[in-house]
Order: C-alpha cells, then structure tokens, then sequence
C-alpha cells in the first residue's frame, strides 16, 4: 500500500509540475477554502470583560486550574488587549493559594465545528508560566475525557523560543498512539505578537502559527477507538498558568508575569 501511494504521488506531482504555472495557481486558488467571520472580540472596551462571550475559569484540581482565581487585578481590558496575569499570592488570609492566575473560557456561550480560530498574542515569560489557549468539546458525544479530545492551539513553556501545538484524544493518550503525529513545536516572536490558529475540517485538524500551517491531524482508517473525535462543536479557553508536572516549579521572583490578547477571531467555511 505505502509503495502505491508513493507513486501515485510521484505522479501528481509530476502532473502539477508539468501543469502551466497560471493553471497550478488556479488549481490551489480553487481548493483554498472560503471563511465568513462569525465571531470576534477585539478587546476595545477598555475595563470591560464581555461577559456575554466569556467567564472567568474556576479553580480546579489540575495542574492547569489549580491556582484559578477571580480577583480582579488578574484580568485587564486596556489599550486593546486582555490582559491575563500569574501572581504570587498577597493575601494568604483571603485564599490559601501560593500563587494566583487568571484564565477565560466560552463554555456554555459559545462553540465552533468545523470552523477556523485564531488568537493573535503577546505572551510573558517568567520560571515556571505556561499560557495557553486550547479547546475542549462542548458535549460527551463519545463519553468522558479524553474521548472527545481536547486541541491545544498554543502552550509556552517557561523562557522557550517555541510553542507545543498538540492533539489528545483517547487514541493518543489511553491507547498511546504516534500516527498521525499529533504535536508540532514552532519557533516564535518572543518580544512579539504572534497569532495562533487552528482549522477544524471533516477530515483532518490544521494548526497553523502566522498563517502558516504548522500540523495537520488526519482522520485515518483504523480499527482503533477514538482517533478523530472532532466532528463536533469546542468551546475556547485561555489561561495564564503557573507550575506543574510538566513546566516544573516556579520561581516566585520571576513573577508576575501576564500575556496580552489582542484579538480573538472564529471563521467558518462559507
């Protein structure tokens, strides 16, 4: 089978090389799908989260929301961006944590299948921070997580120069499997912006860094259960966290530390 494939692809492409360079254009122009613009906050009220659009996340027991927490000073609408800070806990009479961080998440108002998001961003860095932004499947279609897997669109790890962009499911995570690859890492603008994105489509998951495609997750055949759960609506979140299993402890003079989100942009296929 692999030997088949192989050549039929030599063959294609022999035949888009051969093809006139204006009918290779065409050719590519035609298959690029189309987007309408279906949602989007652009952070322009400033000292005002939407909370139309957004909650603020409650704190949990996993690494990832163990620290959550409602207090205003970690969350800032100014100049265009929210703001989503990592802070050391100054009030230990109020709330135990030793550490403090906010995080946002559209459950319950709002979820995309098979559409286009992208988060256009500025993220901090101190020892032991770990922004994300990722997305969770707005009902149990297959059952309890990880079943209807879970797509991270960005996770920054400490002082790195790169981003982890990654699928979990069932299929990679109880049943440990490699193929498809279903994480990339891509080099950023540490001082910058950089917008992150991912493409839902019936067939495969595209993550893309700039507009460029960084990952694509295929639907494959298989035997196996739960290898493309993503025929169904996600719901975003975005997170500003602080230690844990895999970005280590934090070193509490680093800190605060805060990302910057400038916009946040839902397409889906006209």
């Amino acid at each position: 089978m692999k030997r088949t494939l192989y050549g039929a692809a030599l063959l294609l492409g022999a035949a888009v090389w051969l093809m006139p360079s204006g009918a290779a254009a065409q050719q590519k122009k035609a298959k690029a799908p189309k987007w309408k613009l279906i949602w989007k906050d652009d952070f322009n009220k400033n000292g005002e989260l939407d909370t139309t659009k957004w909650s603020k996340i409650p704190r949990g027991t996993s690494d990832w929301d163990n620290y959550m927490s409602s207090r205003d000073d970690l969350y800032e609408v100014k100049d265009g961006n929210l703001i989503l800070r990592g802070i050391v806990n100054d009030d230990p009479a109020s709330d135990t944590a030793r550490y403090l961080t906010g995080g946002v998440w559209t459950i319950g108002k709002f979820a995309v299948k098979y559409g286009k998001v992208e988060i256009r961003a500025r993220l901090g860095e101190a020892q032991g921070s770990w922004p994300a932004f990722w997305m969770l499947a707005q009902d149990e279609k297959y059952g309890r997580y990880p079943r209807n897997g879970e797509v991270d669109i960005m996770e920054h790890l400490n002082y790195d120069s790169v981003v982890y962009q990654t699928i979990h499911s069932y299929y990679t995570l109880h049943l440990k499997q490699e193929t498809p690859r279903r994480f990339t890492t891509a080099p950023i603008d540490r001082e910058g912006y950089n917008t992150y994105g991912v493409e839902f489509h019936p067939d495969s998951v595209v993550f893309t860094l700039n507009g460029r495609p960084t990952l694509v997750y295929p639907k494959i055949e298989t035997e196996l259960e739960g290898q493309f759960p993503f025929d169904q609506a996600y719901y975003l979140l975005m997170d500003m966290q602080l230690g844990g299993g895999w970005v280590g402890g934090v070193d509490p003079a680093t800190l605060p530390v805060q990302m910057e989100i400038d916009w946040v942009k839902v397409w889906k296929r006209k």
